[in-house]
């Protein structure tokens, strides 16, 4: 059972900021729980983040505050500030646009000191999002996606039927080597159906958000 205790929300005015005026701060994908990047804020940038829903950071090298995407448009809107247990951290929730990273990455933490593990499921499919939604508005010659969008609205629907009735065939039949593969087809297809039809795998995300934050049917 979670015991996380809920308390009501910190005032700005309680953080314990160091001897610099700074507190760190982890910045996280809102949807995946991804880790994006670490930095600094002092006072003024937390003030700034709250007033404006965009992360503002402090750059120690610089030593000027600094808004994110400010020069490479790749803005962060924040969904959530949350404050560590001794607040003297925080960690900024957001919807991140483009890359976090300014070497373009889209997380700074791409490079690993032990030998790398699996990609989680959240990272993977923030990637999965972001290819698609790169091919659609580039439309590279070559490319599958954009093949896919010359066919039409009704084709890739279609193909999103023909992956789900592949994936249970895949099931029934036990050929459980044959059913990742299968579903991870039929993941990308309706990844590019959400897009054509305007919407995107963070509205499903939302969606089931919303669900797990609600009672069960039958529950008070």
């Amino acid at each position: 059972m979670d015991r996380t205790p809920v308390d009501p929300p910190l005032r700005p005015e309680a953080l314990r900021f160091d001897e610099r005026g700074l507190v760190p701060v982890v910045t996280q994908d809102a949807h995946t729980a991804q880790v994006l990047m670490l930095a600094y804020a002092n006072r003024e940038a937390v003030a700034k983040t709250l007033e404006t829903g965009e992360a503002h950071y402090y750059s120690r090298s610089r030593g000027e505050l600094w808004r994110k995407g400010a020069t490479s448009g790749h803005v962060q809107r924040v969904v959530e500030v949350r404050v560590d247990c001794d607040a003297d951290a925080l960690l900024y929730r957001v919807v991140q646009t483009g890359a976090a990273c300014h070497t373009g990455a889209r997380s700074c933490f791409y490079r690993a000191l032990t030998a790398r593990a699996e990609p989680g499921i959240g990272e993977m499919m923030a990637t999965l999002e972001d290819v698609v939604a790169a091919r659609l508005a580039e439309l590279p010659e070559g490319s599958y996606v954009t093949k896919l969008h010359a066919r039409g609205l009704g084709y890739v629907a279609q193909k999103v039927v023909e992956e789900a009735g592949e994936s249970v065939v895949a099931a029934l039949t036990e050929a459980r080597g044959e059913l990742a593969g299968e579903a991870a087809d039929l993941l990308f297809h309706l990844t590019v159906l959400l897009h054509e039809s305007g919407s995107s795998l963070h509205d499903v995300a939302a969606v089931l958000a919303a669900r797990h934050g609600a009672p069960h049917k039958g529950q008070g």
